[in-house]
This record gives structure tokens, C-alpha cells and sequence, in this order.
């Protein structure tokens, strides 16, 4: 049972008045609400956990207390004779699975899509903290609840290892894989460097492990039809989730429908498919029945890896004039025994300044945790936090200015490491700008008191690569004048249907409340992953292929009819007796989908020896401390961006407000802690890990350039993650204004501050 893809209500058009600036036509360039926004205010908006599927049973998952270790046996036989539940699935009656790839393939990036190297439900092995060793299918959710707690489990338990401070030692370096950030690069020797470099800054850091917290917890619903399966998935993959899912049941791809129409926030967390996805689906083949599994908050925690803890130090030499002679960057990250990637966590240090010589490099240890994953700026958000510290304590040795001594460094075209230009460089700008509006010249004197509070003011800068990937996508117009443009993209919140109607409108030379969209359906053609903020850039790229050919077919027909070139879609087809009008650009399948993953791994190469391109931004804040508690307050905050073209005002600064957001959180409360010696997690909830709220966050005053980059489609580089880039460096560079103490470790608690 499937149901069919949702159109999406057509964008009204704003008034002229709302026209944004560099404002390119009729639609790009305008604040324009939100085609989604009714839908989702009013609750008719369906999630994962909310489609209507008939005989549906509910699942619930029984986590091992146990990090390492082996069952022993399992007493299923209470679970089983309570009232109401369908089935227990454990290890001993669950389908063999195809065991997830080992190695990525660039020809097929779904090749990345395991949550980790786990085989769930067909081993008797636990690798990690809260491993599901059971799933108990129920006719409801209570029984299906209480019918897992009578699960019983022996273990045979083996002492993990967790304590990532104790096994820095045993780090190894990385190695930069094809297709992803580089994990190091160097100019010059520049260990040398900073001997001689006449004033030295040498500073150590630590950021903690962060757990995802989207307010959507993970959720499936699975329904198989025969060997046809139709997975209902919050998700921001849905071609890797197809193909993924396919390999493991061994089924062809065809025959695995995704459903992700709306997601409840993703920061990373759902760009691979976890636990709990695999075990719905097995549950519903064996069951013979739809099965729904809705993940707790501290199911999240247990089954979906969060951001790695990292361990850095940041040595930079200058001479007394404030130029960079020496930037030294290296950090130390961890993964899990069960899979992980590395976090590209000195990629900041590559490109923020032009230091005479430059040494970044990363290591990693592998502990009995979790898998980590991406999670809004993977790397960037901690290593940020780091040299953007450095380089603001640099300014303290020097007596600069922090924003002047930044924009001393600042290089000029070309990539210091890579050696390769810059498509577009605009932080120097988004500095100044940020230095204006902020009043930065009416700063303070470090250590100014207003009552009983510090006041201080800090700065950071910001940057966040460029990235673009495969989008297949269907355009038609039809004899009404109507245009839907149709693609399996993603909808996570930050208005990608609005502003592909924008993207499509302009293109197409039509008024924006004909176009709507078609998104969210593995049925549709292939979408790029909503991840790297590379979505709409993608989707660009292609619209405006599929824009270009159908106005030239829209021409042809035309001519035929004697009307010139550019005429209004509607009348043209309905001269010449057509009903509709389609146009595909790229394929999903067969010899075409091949030679567009070559084109595209191609281009990327060639791109990358040709072009550094970033996003980049500045921010600035102002903090008071109280000088006896140490308590902490935002009381004031700016940010300026270069995130290239922006298509919507709106949505654009609505998406790096949630990056500062999410980079506060960061910055003041969120740490997963982890007891070393049984490597669990001892605070899995909302209670116990603390995100920001409404009291913690002043208003965000974003302004954007909205200069586009040429060398990116319709000149667009991204917004969703250089937000969070250099928030915790700000606040921590402000309480150093304030006290005089610099805080290296986050998150920056008033034991910290206070010493």
C-alpha cells in the first residue's frame, strides 16, 4: 500500500515591497512565505508516524544495558503471552540481512548509508551502549511498551573502552578520502616557523560529544507488499535510503518506495539510516504486517550517533605587526569500533587566514561508542571554536584589534594551502559590515563592570565549503499555464519547496504562484541529499537546465504558430493543441544514471583544483557575566554572511538564525556525558542534556550580502550550516573580554568562567 505524492499548495506571490536586495526577477530575491508553513501550523502536515496504514501494529525496541559483550540467551515467553502483541524479533527469528558495504564507492555514494557496521538482530554480539536486541511488534503502542519490558536478556559482558581522554595515545592519523573534506594540508614548514616567530600563542581545547536532538525523533513505518517494500522515513537521503535498504533485503531498488515528505529537523542525524529503520522493516516482513517503530528521545540517544568529542591544539606565530607567520592546527577526534568517518575538524584552518606557513593535521581513535555522524558543520562547529580562539587571544599578545588583526590575514585570491582561487571571497566585506552595524568602535574596556555584571564583547569568523550534487528533476507546463517541477529533494524545515518555485519561476520567465513542486518520494527523480548545504545549489543547477530546454521546446512551438520567442507558456500550447509539455534532465537508472555520477565526480575533481569555494561570515556579540556566580547571558548579537545569491530572504536568515541557535546550545550547555567505565551514556534525555532556550537567546540581528558566486549555480553557496561556524569562539572570545579569563573548553558553564 502506497499513497501517492503530495503537490504542494503554489506560493502566492508577495507584494513588490517584500522584493529583497540584488533582487534578480519577479521571484528570486523576495521574502515569500513558506509553501509548507499552513500545512505544518494547522497539523495536516504528515510525518513519519502519521500516515493512516491500515492493520498497522506498533513496535518497540528492548536496548542492551551493556556496552561489549554476548547474549546468553533470551526469555521472550511473558513478552510473547501478553495480550495483544503480534511478535518478538530477536536474533534467533529475525531475516538474515545482506551485511552492509565496508567501503565507499564513489559511484555510488549510498555505499555511506549505514548508521554503522552493526549486523542489528542477526548477531548475538553488543558492540555498544544500548544496541537493540529485541523489537516487540504490538496491536498498540502500550502493549507493545509493556510487553518489552518483560523481555529478558543474560549477558555475557566484556569491559569496554570509552574513556577518550585516556586513549589519545593510541590516535591515528587520517587519511583525506576522495569525495570528502580533507582532514589535512600544510604551506611551508611551519613548526619552524613558530620558534622564531616573535610573539607565540599556544592554546589547547576540548569539545565535548553532542547527541541529536531534532524535534521529529526518528520514526519509520514499513509495509511490505509481497517483496515490494514502502518505508515511510523522516529522512535526508532518500536515494541512499533506497538503494541502502534494497542491498540489505536483497530486492531491487525499484522495488523500495521512500516516503519522506515532511522532516521534523535532520542537522545530520537522518542522512544515514540507523537501528531502528532496519528493524522496522524486518519487523514488518516477518510480522506480515505494518509496523511502525517511533524512537524515545533516549532511543535517539541509544541508536543514532552525535558529534564527536575532539581534543586540539591551535599554535600561531606573528610578528609584532600582527602577520601571521606560523598557524599550527591539530586535533584529535574519535569514532566508533563499528564505523564513523573523521569530521573535517581543521578544515577551518585552511582557508580562514594567509599564514606564511601553515600545518594542519587530525587523528582519531576508535572507542566502544556509538558511531559519530554529521551534525550541523561536522568539523567546522568544534574546530572553529578553536582557532578562532587562538587568533583573538593572539590579538590580547599583540594589543590589535581582533577584527583588525583578522583582517590583516585575510588572503587575497588564492587558497593558502591548495594554492587554488578563490570563485568568490567576501568575509573581509562581511567583517567590516558586522564591525559597522555592531558598533564595534564604542567597545568597551576589557573587564567593564554595569553592576554586578562583565560586560564583554567578542568576534569570529566564520566559513563553511560549497557543495553541489546530483539532482535528476521533471519539469512540465500544462495548457493552463501551470509549472511543477518534480524531485525527490528533501523538506526539513528550511523551505526548499518555497524557493525551488522561486528558482523555477525566474527561470522560466512565469509568475511564481503557477509553479509548485513535487518532492519527497523516492518515485520522483532522484534528489541531492539535503546534507553540506548543497541542496538548493543542486537543484539549481538542474532547474535551470530544464528551464533552458523547455523554453526552447516552448520556442519551437511557437515559431510554428507565428509567436515570437518568450511567449506566455499557456497560450503557446494551447495553439498548438497540447495538452502538456515535459522535459527530464538527468536519469535515475541504466547507462544515463552512470554518466551522471561521472560527470559529477569529474566535475567535482575539476573543481577542486580549479576553485576554493565558501560560504563565510562574521559574528559579533556582547555577553554579561555575573562577577559572582559566573552565570552567563547573551544580551546582544549580529552576524553578517556571504552565502552567495539569496533566492529568499526569509528562509535564508530563518536557516542561519537556527545555525547560531543550534551553535548558543553548543557554546553554553550541550555535552553528552559518558560514564568511561561502562561507556554509557549517562544523560539520554531533554532533562539532563540541555539545549538552548527562549531565555538563553537574545534577538539575531542576520544580514547577508546577497553577492552571488559565479562560479555556483545561479550564484547560491549555501546556508545551512555556517551559522553555527565560529558561535562558540564569539561568546568564548566576549567572556574573555569580560573576565579575562580564557575559557578553552566547551561548553562554557559558569565553573568554567569562574575558575
Amino acid at each position: 500500500m502506497t499513497l501517492a505524492p503530495e503537490r504542494t499548495a503554489r506560493p502566492s506571490a508577495p507584494p513588490e515591497a517584500d522584493a529583497g536586495p540584488g533582487r534578480t526577477g519577479p521571484a528570486i530575491g523576495r521574502a515569500v512565505d513558506r509553501v509548507d508553513g499552513l500545512a505544518k501550523t494547522t497539523g495536516t502536515a504528515r510525518f513519519s508516524a502519521e500516515y493512516p496504514i491500515p492493520g498497522l501494529t506498533h513496535a518497540v525496541l528492548v536496548h542492551a544495558p551493556i556496552a561489549r559483550g554476548r547474549i546468553r540467551s533470551i526469555d521472550v515467553a511473558q513478552a510473547e503471552a501478553h495480550p495483544g502483541v503480534v511478535l518478538v524479533l530477536t536474533h534467533l527469528n529475525a531475516p538474515r540481512l545482506t551485511p552492509p558495504p565496508t567501503r565507499m564507492n564513489p559511484m555510488d555514494l549510498s555505499t555511506m548509508a549505514a548508521g554503522s557496521s552493526i549486523a542489528f538482530l542477526n548477531t548475538d554480539e553488543v558492540h555498544v551502549d544500548g544496541q537493540p536486541v529485541a523489537a516487540v511488534v504490538a496491536e498498540t503502542l502500550e502493549s507493545a511498551q509493556y510487553a518489552a519490558s518483560l523481555v529478558r536478556v543474560d549477558y555475557e559482558t566484556i569491559t569496554p573502552t570509552a574513556d577518550f581522554e585516556a586513549e589519545l595515545p593510541t590516535a591515528k592519523a587520517v587519511r583525506s578520502m576522495p569525495v570528502l573534506p580533507p582532514t589535512g594540508g600544510k604551506r611551508g614548514d611551519a613548526r619552524a616557523a613558530y620558534t622564531k616567530a616573535p610573539v607565540q600563542v599556544d592554546l589547547s581545547f576540548t569539545t565535548p560529544q553532542h547527541n541529536h536532538n531534532a524535534l521529529e525523533p526518528h520514526a519509520t513505518t514499513a509495509v511490505w507488499d509481497g517483496k515490494k517494500l514502502t518505508v515511510y522515513e523522516g529522512c535526508q537521503n532518500i536515494d541512499w535510503t533506497q538503494k541502502f535498504l534494497a542491498k540489505r533485503f536483497d530486492v531491487p531498488a525499484s522495488d523500495v518506495h521512500v516516503v519522506s515528505k515532511y522532516v521534523g529537523g535532520g542537522f545530520g542525524g537522518k542522512s544515514k539510516v540507523w537501528a531502528a529503520t532496519l528493524i522496522t522493516c524486518m519487523a514488518a516482513q516477518v510480522a506480515q504486517r505494518p509496523v511502525r517503530l517511533a524512537l524515545t528521545r533516549e532511543g535517539v540517544y541509544r541508536t543514532v550517533g552525535g558529534r564527536t568529542p575532539t581534543r586540539q591544539r591551535v599554535a600561531i606565530g606573528a610578528s609584532r605587526t600582527g602577520q601571521m607567520e606560523a598557524l599550527i592546527h591539530q586535533a584529535t577526534s574519535r569514532k566508533g569500533r563499528v564505523g564513523g568517518e573523521a569530521d573535517q575538524i581543521i578544515s577551518c584552518s585552511l582557508d580562514l587566514y594567509d599564514a606564511a606557513t601553515i600545518l594542519a593535521e587530525q587523528k582519531i581513535v576508535e572507542l566502544d561508542l556509538m558511531t559519530n555522524t554529521a551534525m550541523r558543520a561536522p568539523g567546522e562547529a568544534q574546530g572553529s571554536f578553536a582557532v578562532e580562539s587562538a587568533v583573538d587571544e593572539l590579538a590580547i599578545e599583540l594589543g590589535l584589534d581582533p577584527v583588525e588583526l583578522r583582517l590583516l590575514n585575510q588572503p587575497v585570491d588564492k587558497s593558502p594551502v591548495h594554492g587554488t582561487r578563490y570563485s568568490h571571497r567576501r568575509l573581509a566585506q562581511a567583517l567590516e559590515q558586522g564591525r559597522d552595524l555592531f558598533g564595534w568602535a564604542d567597545r568597551p574596556a576589557p573587564g567593564t563592570r554595569d553592576g554586578k555584571d562583565l560586560v564583554g564583547w567578542g568576534v569570529a569568523a566564520a566559513i563553511h565549503p560549497a557543495w553541489e550534487f546530483v539532482a535528476n528533476v521533471q519539469l512540465t507546463v500544462d495548457a493552463t499555464g501551470s509549472a511543477t517541477l518534480a524531485c525527490a529533494f528533501h523538506e526539513m524545515g528550511m523551505g526548499t519547496a518555497t524557493v525551488v518555485g522561486q528558482m523555477v519561476a525566474d527561470c522560466l520567465g512565469v509568475p511564481l504562484e503557477r509553479v509548485s513542486a513535487l518532492y519527497g518520494d523516492s518515485d520522483l527523480p532522484m534528489g541531492p541529499g539535503a546534507g553540506g548545504s548543497g541542496q538548493t545549489a543542486s537543484l539549481a543547477a538542474s532547474i535551470e537546465k530544464a528551464c533552458q530546454a523547455m523554453r526552447k521546446r516552448l520556442d519551437a512551438l511557437a515559431s510554428k504558430s507565428g509567436m515570437p520567442d518568450g511567449s506566455d507558456p499557456a497560450e503557446v500550447l494551447t495553439r498548438a493543441g497540447e495538452q502538456s509539455l515535459t522535459v527530464e534532465v538527468g536519469a535515475d537508472t541504466g547507462p544515463k544514471a552512470m554518466w551522471g555520477q561521472v560527470r559529477f565526480l569529474s566535475k567535482m575533481v575539476m573543481d577542486s583544483r580549479r576553485w576554493m569555494k565558501a560560504a563565510t561570515g562574521a559574528h559579533y556579540c556582547e555577553v554579561r557575566v555575573d562577577a559572582d556566580t559566573g552565570e552567563l547571558r547573551i544580551r546582544r548579537w549580529l552576524s553578517v554572511f556571504d552565502v552567495g545569491r539569496v533566492v529568499n530572504p526569509k528562509t535564508t536568515h530563518s536557516q542561519l538564525r537556527g545555525g547560531i541557535v543550534m551553535g548558543l546550545g553548543m557554546a553554553m550547555g550541550e555535552e553528552t556525558l559518558i560514564d568511561t567505565r561502562t561507556a554509557r551514556i549517562m544523560n539520554p534525555s531533554l532533562a539532563e542534556y540541555h539545549v538552548p532556550v527562549h531565555a538563553d537567546v537574545p534577538h539575531l540581528d542576520v544580514h547577508t550580502l546577497d553577492d552571488p558566486d559565479p562560479q555556483m549555480p545561479l550564484g547560491i553557496l549555501g546556508a545551512g550550516e555556517v551559522g553555527i561556524v565560529g558561535v562558540g569562539a564569539a561568546v568564548a572570545n566576549a567572556i574573555r573580554h569580560a573576565t579575562g579569563r580564557r575559557v578553552t573548553d566547551l561548553p562554557l558553564t559558569l565553573d568554567r568562567i569562574v575558575g
